[in-house]
C-alpha cells in the first residue's frame, strides 16, 4: 500500500496575479488522485485543509497518519469527509463498516483511529474522494445519502447555468465542526457553476470535477475579482482556492463537482457576491 502526500502553502493575492500558467498549475491545482492501489493527499496551509483520494483494489487501504500531523492516526485531531466516486465502498472505522455507494458520503468525526478502504467488486473499484480539516471536538461517525442531503435548485438553462446543489457534510444536515461537503450537478445543456461568483474571507474551498466527458474539459475561474486567472482542468482533478479567491468554471459539457469548506464560519450563505459585469 502507498500513501503519498505533498504540502501546498498559503499565497498572497498580490504574488498570485504574478503568476504564469505553470506558476498557478503547481500551486493549485491537484492532478492526480485517483491512482488504483494508492492513497494521494495534498496538505494545503489553507485553513490546514486536506484533499485526497483512495483507490482501493483486491487489497484494503489504511488511511494512516501523515508526518506534517505529528500525530498517531490521520483522525486523532481531525474530521474527515469521503464521497464516493466510483463502485461500491466498504469502509471501516475501528472496526464497523460502512457501506457507500456512488455519490453517497461518510462523515468521520475527530478520535476515530483505525480507517480503512476495500472496493466491494474487483471490476468496478471504488473511488473515494477525501476532505479533511482539524476539529476541535468529536462527532459520531455517519453514513449520508442523497436522500438525507439538502437540496438547492440554482440558475437557468437561459443562462447556462441550471443546477442542483447537494448539501451532504453541513450542519443542517448532521453535527460538524468545520468541514463542510456538497456536491453539484450542472443539468444537460448548462456549463456554469457558482455563477455569479463569491468570496468568503471566512474560509477557503476545493473542488473536484468528475463525471467530466472524454475529450472534454473544465476551464477553472480563480483569483482577485479584479485580476481574474483561469485554470484548466480534466476529469477527476481537483483545485485549492484561497479566501480571498472567485471560484467559478464553464465546462466544455455539462459535469458534476464536489465542493469542500473549511474555516471560522458554517453559514452557507456567508460570503460575498460579484456580479458577472464587475468582473475584470
Amino acid at each position: 500500500m502507498a500513501i503519498h502526500y505533498e504540502v501546498r502553502f498559503s499565497n498572497h493575492p498580490d504574488d498570485a496575479r504574478h503568476y504564469g500558467t505553470d506558476k498557478i498549475r503547481r500551486e493549485f491545482l491537484v492532478e492526480t488522485l485517483m491512482v488504483p492501489g494508492e492513497i494521494n493527499l495534498v496538505y494545503s496551509l489553507n485553513d490546514r485543509f486536506i484533499v485526497g483520494g483512495a483507490v482501493p483494489g483486491k487489497e484494503k487501504l489504511e488511511l494512516t497518519a501523515i508526518e506534517p500531523l505529528k500525530s498517531d492516526y490521520f483522525c486523532d485531531r481531525r474530521e474527515l469527509g469521503i464521497i464516493n466516486v466510483g463502485g461500491e465502498a466498504a469502509i471501516q472505522v475501528d472496526g464497523k463498516k460502512y457501506e457507500l455507494g456512488y455519490k453517497e458520503a461518510l462523515y468521520i468525526g475527530a478520535g476515530s483511529k483505525k480507517i480503512e478502504f476495500e472496493s466491494k467488486e474487483d471490476t468496478t473499484t471504488a473511488r473515494l474522494y477525501l476532505n479533511s480539516a482539524p476539529a476541535h471536538h468529536s462527532y459520531p461517525t455517519r453514513r449520508v445519502t442523497l436522500a438525507d442531503a439538502e437540496v438547492m435548485e440554482l440558475g437557468s438553462l437561459e443562462q447556462s447555468n441550471a443546477r442542483k446543489i447537494n448539501k451532504l457534510l453541513v450542519n443542517s444536515v448532521l453535527d460538524i465542526c468545520q468541514l463542510q461537503m456538497g456536491m453539484t450537478e450542472l443539468k444537460p445543456g448548462s456549463v456554469w457553476n457558482t455563477m455569479p461568483p463569491h468570496t468568503h474571507d471566512r474560509r477557503m474551498e476545493a473542488y473536484f470535477y468528475f463525471e467530466v466527458p472524454e475529450g472534454q474539459a473544465i476551464c477553472h475561474f480563480m483569483g482577485d475579482p479584479k485580476e481574474t486567472r483561469h485554470i484548466w482542468m480534466e476529469n477527476e482533478q481537483a483545485v485549492i482556492s484561497p479566501p480571498w479567491s472567485i471560484h467559478a468554471a464553464a465546462g466544455t459539457s455539462n459535469y458534476v463537482f464536489i465542493w469542500g469548506m473549511a474555516g471560522e464560519n458554517l453559514n452557507y450563505g456567508d460570503m460575498d457576491t460579484i456580479q458577472p459585469d464587475e468582473l475584470r
